[in-house]
């Protein structure tokens, strides 16, 4: 079993299969993608090694992310080989939507079962502004596919000081109808974006209060959920969660570690730097590997330090995935 020293087990893997994205995120690359094109990101032979790896050691869900892991023309292929990996009980994808429409039926039939799409706005014009383009349209008819096929959804919105009543009005209405669970995550600070967070962040604090002042209800997490607090109404077919990562007891319920594009376990998404498993996924060593992570998980520190403005060697979030 995969626990560190403070009895945290990870029984959730976010695995990170490029780190190349095509939107142009206010928060996140706001000058595009400046990658030199020659990085070489895992195979799906190394993914194999990764997945079973983990699955041994009692990981039970893989979060395949970017980047926008789209990108890859590869993405059904490594769809399937983590939900046939023995031990996975359930294998999601984080994507900015772009693909949806046309490939989500064959992402489902390689074996998803749970979707995140990143949609910062329902206005039109808010989203270009915050992304770069003018997708929104194409992006909600890929969630309403997603869900056609009987995929569990959850759209994550960043909070964004200037945008958030906006988006939470139009967010109230859309949930009414829409059996999916809106994830409000506060702007995290990041190597390359102190300027920006200063101006943008906002704490989600307030708007839990005015959640739980408007009847809505707390729901239980599962053990291999993430991060998110979640609320239901009875009024509504959708729900709403909150990340807040500047909470204090932000860190105490931990359950997953990252591993990168490149190959490089993170033991936080904002840790001081990826450590590297790749003579392991080289070899397809997995008893090999599995030793090695069982040692590196001795590193895991109790909680991160954003609270101190401390951001590791996380220069974006495309990165690792958030």
């Amino acid at each position: 079993m995969l626990e560190d020293r403070f009895g945290r087990r990870f029984q959730y893997l976010r695995l990170s299969i490029t780190d190349v994205c095509n939107f142009r995120c206010t928060y996140c690359l706001p000058d595009g993608y400046q990658g030199n094109g020659k990085t070489r990101f895992l195979s799906q032979p190394q993914i194999a090694t990764l997945a079973g790896a983990f699955a041994g050691l009692g990981t039970r869900k893989i979060r395949i992310t970017g980047g926008e892991p789209s990108l890859r023309k590869d993405l059904t292929e490594i769809i399937a080989i983590c939900a046939q990996t023995q031990g996975i009980d359930k294998v999601a994808l984080t994507t900015n939507g772009f693909k949806l429409p046309g490939q989500v039926k064959q992402w489902k039939d390689a074996g998803l079962s749970a979707l995140n799409v990143s949609i910062d706005s329902l206005d039109p014009r808010q989203f270009h502004a915050i992304t770069g383009h003018n997708k929104l349209d194409i992006v909600l008819r890929g969630v309403e596919s997603a869900l056609t096929q009987g995929l569990k959804v959850k759209v994550n919105s960043v909070l964004l000081k200037g945008y958030s009543q906006t988006l939470l009005k139009h967010a109230l209405n859309w949930l009414k109808n829409t059996p999916v669970t809106l994830r409000l995550i506060e702007l995290m600070q990041t190597g390359d974006n102190q300027a920006f967070f200063a101006e943008n962040h906002l704490s989600g604090q307030s708007i839990k209060a005015e959640l739980l002042a408007s009847g809505w209800l707390p729901i239980i997490r599962d053990k291999t959920a993430g991060p998110a607090q979640e609320f239901c109404h009875p009024d509504y077919q959708g729900n709403i969660g909150l990340i807040m990562p500047y909470d204090k007891d932000f860190c105490t319920s931990c359950n997953r570690l990252r591993v990168s594009a490149t190959g490089n376990l993170h033991l936080c998404l904002f840790a001081e730097q990826g450590l590297s498993l790749a003579p392991w996924l080289q070899e397809g060593d997995i008893a090999g590997l599995q030793q090695h992570m069982l040692q590196l998980l001795g590193q895991k520190h109790s909680r991160h330090w954003l609270q101190q403005g401390l951001t590791g060697a996380t220069q974006q979030l495309a990165m690792l995935g958030g």
